[in-house]
């Protein structure tokens, strides 16, 4: 299919595209939201002071408030969208820029709003809600409020924290000028012949194809030199992330950075601990794994950069079209409007499906309330993007369930359990995949794929929690965060987690430095963790046991997803039949590798 190979996007068919024209006909429609956004900030302003005057007063405030933020999802997403079909486009990047200068101003100018509503005694506004159906949809998040109230600060104090909204995110912005705009990526010749820049797409690319040992040595180091280079500047931002988690920690009153992290959704920091624990102690499946790639690819010695490199020489092609028809078939164990959904986010215009120049790279599923999920990819006809596809359906028909059952209120569901359809997903694909080919090779490749997911969404980021946790610790404790600290508590870890499966290389102690999401979003990586065991674990129970109990489980998991954010991720989580307070959940994920190693196993064998 000749569109997925263009890098002109004018050439690619407007069925592979998104329409934009879903969330605004026009620049001009898009301005007219703009100016009516500002407006509603200023009616906003108008209710401070009026709240407790009675039901009626705090219900039109609220109403206000959603209808505010229905509109900024189509104001923020319009030119946030464009941009990441073109990252070029400076005059789309300064619209985005407006957007994001009008959010902070609305930041400032409702930080009364909470501390208003907290005034008002619980019991009166429980009150409010019981003799006032139409409050009945803020119940939980008023309530939930309530709960985090000796973290809200009073108004005075809440104004002077949210002068430092911008400031806070300093490091974040540093890291990205260093690790992005202004990194300098080396070139190195392959034993091809080939001269390649070692730009982190490049990198990852000759780690997966490339099948001298010496050319993946090469990219690695080369990769990895101009992190190194820079190490000490890494761990002075990444000093600044751990301190400034801290001090905001106590200014709300939170015994630890965990504490203050877990406790928006009300996660007891004993579900991180016991997850980092367990894990910690099961690591025989990976460290298996590791030992029968070294002997099956035939290496002397095995290194990180060996982890990528398939174990056959298999290479198929997956259009685009045919995908999409697997997607359909691979969901029919959750029913036929499952699949409808499914169908639906599959027709033009919700997917920008192939790369062309300036594109963002990488893939995601946005939500547009009022409108639809609108999903990127980048699809190259490989088995890893055939699986992607699989993964953003699942967060995309995930937020059409939670929008179709759920007030705005409570539509947004959290990061929390935000991962458990996506996986679910992917493991129903894999299932229909493997019953539909007899091919040893690919059989191979389609294991290869899901322990792949397991060994980097649940093993790496559970050790990327950890070393979260500890280096947090440590700010905690007023102790020093230099880069040889850092590199020393990494060091520990990947001696802890792989232990003599492979050879520990120099590098390997500052991936650190490259883990973008310890500067963007602190402790939360471990979520991908949870996500995955809990999307294990409703796989276990929806394919053991009696047909009637299947069907329910598949009913609660359905109920799941239709939930969004009408209660805390542990309670929605606990009636799908999880609970993250057991190891349970865990074992689940640690028993799936070890049943796919064996799988694996063989395979090679049969080949």
């Amino acid at each position: 299919m000749a569109e997925q190979h263009t890098l002109d996007r004018e050439s690619i068919d407007a069925k592979y595209k998104w329409n934009f024209e879903d969330i605004f006909s026009s620049w001009d429609a898009w301005q007219q939201g703009m100016t009516r956004l500002d407006s509603m900030m200023q009616e906003m302003v108008e209710f401070r002071g009026s709240l407790s005057q009675g039901p009626q007063k705090l219900l039109a405030a609220l109403q206000l408030s959603d209808d505010l933020e229905i509109l900024a999802y189509r104001v923020y997403r319009y030119p946030q969208l464009m941009r990441d079909t073109d990252t070029r486009n400076q005059e789309i990047a300064a619209k985005l820029q407006q957007v994001q200068i009008l959010f902070a101003k609305f930041n400032t100018a409702t930080s009364w709003m909470n501390p208003e509503i907290l005034q008002i005694p619980w019991p009166t506004v429980e009150q409010w809600i019981e003799h006032t159906p139409a409050l009945k949809p803020y119940s939980f998040p008023l309530s939930d409020l309530f709960r985090q109230q000796k973290h809200v600060l009073d108004e005075e104090k809440e104004k002077l924290l949210s002068y430092f909204s911008q400031f806070n995110g300093a490091p974040r912005s540093i890291y990205t000028e260093l690790a992005t705009s202004d990194i300098d990526f080396p070139t190195v010749e392959l034993s091809t012949g080939d001269s390649v820049t070692m730009t982190a797409g490049n990198y990852q690319h000759i780690l997966a194809t490339h099948r001298n040992q010496n050319d993946r040595k090469k990219a690695y180091e080369a990769h990895y030199q101009v992190y190194a280079d820079n190490i000490n500047t890494y761990a002075a931002i990444y000093n600044g992330v751990c301190q400034r988690d801290w001090a905001s920690a106590q200014a709300r009153n939170y015994a630890s950075t965990l504490e203050a992290a877990l406790d928006d959704n009300n996660i007891p920091t004993a579900v991180y601990t016991n997850l980092i624990e367990t894990v910690k102690a099961h690591t025989q499946p990976l460290q298996r794994y590791m030992k029968l790639r070294k002997r099956v690819l035939g290496l002397e010695t095995y290194h990180t950069y060996d982890g990528s490199i398939p174990l056959t020489d298999f290479d198929k092609s997956y259009p685009y079209e045919e995908a999409k028809s697997w997607m359909v078939e691979s969901v029919v164990p959750l029913g036929q409007e499952y699949q409808n959904k499914l169908k639906t986010a599959l027709s033009a215009g919700w997917l920008d499906v192939f790369e062309n120049t300036g594109k963002r790279p990488g893939a995601y599923s946005a939500n547009v309330y009022g409108v639809h999920p609108y999903m990127l990819l980048n699809y190259k006809e490989t088995l890893d993007n055939v699986f992607t596809l699989a993964h953003e359906l699942g967060h995309t028909i995930h937020t059409v369930l939670s929008n179709e059952n759920q007030p705005f209120a409570t539509h947004d569901y959290t990061i929390f359990v935000a991962e458990v359809a996506s996986t679910f997903n992917e493991r129903l694909l894999l299932d229909y995949l493997m019953e539909k080919t007899t091919d040893p090779k690919e059989r191979i490749s389609l294991l290869q794929q899901s322990i792949r997911g397991i060994t980097g969404t649940f093993y790496f980021q559970v050790l990327l929690a950890d070393f979260e946790y500890q280096a947090h610790k440590l700010a905690e404790e007023g102790k020093p965060i230099t880069a040889d600290v850092l590199n020393g508590i990494m060091h520990n870890l990947f001696e802890a987690y792989y232990g003599n499966a492979f050879v520990h290389d120099e590098f390997i102690d500052k991936v650190w430095s490259r883990i973008s999401h310890f500067y963007y979003a602190p402790f939360y990586v471990y979520q991908y963790a949870t996500c995955f065991a809990s999307s294990a674990q409703i796989y276990k129970t929806i394919q053991s046991g009696s047909k009637a109990n299947r069907k329910n489980a598949i009913d609660r998991y359905l109920e799941l997803l239709k939930s969004g954010g009408n209660d805390y991720p542990m309670q929605q989580l606990l009636r799908a039949g999880v609970d993250l307070t057991e190891t349970e959940p865990v074992m689940a994920v640690i028993d799936q590798l070890d049943h796919l190693v064996t799988q694996l196993e063989t395979e090679i064998e049969r080949l």
